[in-house]
């Protein structure tokens, strides 16, 4: 159940402009790893805790690729908005929980897990290491 904060119009804007495959960031991670030679990845795989954005479930090899503000990357140091903060609060809380018992639940199956930030594939300065640490993750594990 939505709580009173999320039921104001802005609130209600964002959480719809907000999509949940497809982004940006993915398009560009999967394009980095077909051009590396590793296609056949499965999205948003069920089969696996947490639904993760792209999975080789035969090499147990997960991938998510985290917007920045919904959530909150350690590196961006993003404020809460100023509207409704105790929403915007336990909202961010959450997400990160959830983000970190999703992981765990891999980890404990024997996944390996590989989170990239949104905001380390926009970054020019670091394209290059940002693509070299996904391929070699993907080619290591």
């Amino acid at each position: 159940m939505l709580s009173p904060a999320a039921k104001t119009p802005a609130v209600k804007k964002s959480m719809q402009g907000n999509k949940g495959k497809d982004t940006k960031p993915e398009l560009r991670v999967r394009k980095i790893l077909r051009e590396a030679g590793f296609p056949g990845y499965r999205l948003q795989w069920k089969k696996a805790p947490g639904r993760p954005d792209i999975a080789y479930p035969g090499r147990k090899i997960a991938i998510f690729v985290n917007g920045c503000f919904w959530h909150r990357c350690p590196k961006c140091g993003l404020s809460i908005p100023k509207t409704n903060p105790e929403y915007w609060a336990e909202k961010f809380r959450r997400n990160v929980e959830r983000d970190n018992e999703r992981a765990g639940q891999l980890e404990a199956q024997g996944w390996k897990v590989l989170v990239v930030w949104e905001c380390e594939l926009k970054d020019k300065t670091k394209q290059d290491d940002v693509e070299y640490a996904i391929v070699k993750f993907v080619g290591d594990a």
